[in-house]
């Protein structure tokens, strides 16, 4: 039913009126990873081509970098500005992104996990995913932060809702945790990680870094180990984010003061440590568009979906005036109720 309303309310160009109100705000988008099915979470070639060329018809496409110049000089805002922004570093990023942004000359930010480029490490979340699915058990209980999942791996699609419970629940527990359950659900599961990631999660190279850097995919930080910040000692935090910029700068020969957070988390201590290591922005996932009142350390971002009305709700800025209008309603409906 929604997705038919969606697809109605395109084809009605309801979702006009909030782009062009919008206007003045700068939009940031965010991707992560690419296919050509669209399977998974995966943004799809086909829907890729298309919300890159609905862009580039309507908005002014620029670097990250220069969109954060227009939000640092206190002046308006070019009308309709808009950045790419990819996470992680995933081969993908380069296999099927990269033609189709050179295709339409759109420049974007590709945040790399320096550690995982190099090979040194997977996406923990990765590794997850790869335990639970090569697997030939059927259950799994796990303890993690006190509380036990029990899981049904039965089947493909609960084998990847269990690694997304899994994932979901690490996140929240303490950084030095995290390698423990993971041994342990290896141990459990009788499955053996490789040491470097397989190919269907390998990262890109240096070369192909340095090959989209040169042509206007930029290259920034997104840490050395992609821990969450926020559950990070002040050490390892102040290792992760400049550690992943002296190894950027070392590989691409140049300053490099882009950053994003990992999963999206941040406080004021990670904020801080950000700053000191000498970035200029950074993006959360904080979903929104930005004015020039925005923090450069806590931009907001856009998510994008394969579903092109989706797609066009979220950007147009439609999507964030009905999340405001359905908390209001809560609100309201709480208050009766007391």
């Amino acid at each position: 039913m929604k997705k038919t309303m969606l697809h109605l309310m395109r084809v009605a160009g309801a979702f006009t009126p909030f782009r062009i109100a919008n206007r003045d705000k700068a939009l940031i988008l965010t991707y992560h990873r690419f296919s050509h099915s669209g399977a998974g979470e995966t943004t799809s070639a086909r829907a890729f081509d298309e919300q890159l060329r609905y862009l580039t018809t309507r908005y002014r496409i620029v670097p990250l970098a220069t969109l954060t110049e227009h939000l640092s000089s206190g002046q308006a805002l070019p009308a309709g500005i808009a950045a790419i922004a990819i996470d992680d570093g995933y081969r993908d990023a380069y296999e099927i992104a990269f033609p189709i942004l050179r295709k339409f000359n759109a420049p974007a930010t590709l945040f790399v996990v320096t550690d995982f480029v190099d090979r040194k490490v997977w996406l923990w979340t990765d590794k997850v995913r790869f335990l639970v699915t090569h697997s030939k058990t059927e259950n799994l209980a796990i303890t993690i932060n006190n509380r036990v999942l029990r899981l049904k791996l039965d089947g493909p699609a609960l084998r990847l809702e269990a690694a997304a419970r899994i994932n979901s629940a690490l996140k929240l527990a303490p950084d030095d945790l995290k390698d423990h359950v993971i041994f342990e659900i290896a141990t459990l599961l009788g499955v053996r990680a490789p040491g470097t990631p397989p190919p269907e999660f390998g990262p890109i190279s240096w070369a192909q870094a340095r090959e989209m850097d040169a042509a206007g995919v930029q290259i920034g930080s997104h840490t050395a180990t992609h821990p969450i910040l926020t559950r990070v000692s002040d050490g390892r935090l102040r290792m992760e984010v400049c550690d992943s910029r002296s190894r950027l700068e070392a590989m691409l020969s140049r300053e490099v003061d882009l950053f994003c957070y990992p999963n999206g988390d941040y406080d004021e201590r990670v904020a801080r440590a950000v700053r000191a290591a000498g970035y200029r922005c950074a993006v959360t996932v904080e979903p929104g568009l930005n004015g020039i009142d925005s923090d450069l350390l806590r931009l907001r971002r856009v998510h994008t979906d394969n579903n092109f009305a989706r797609f066009l709700q979220s950007t147009s800025g439609f999507e964030q005036v009905k999340n405001r209008l359905v908390i209001a309603g809560r609100r309201v409906a709480a208050g009766a109720s007391n």
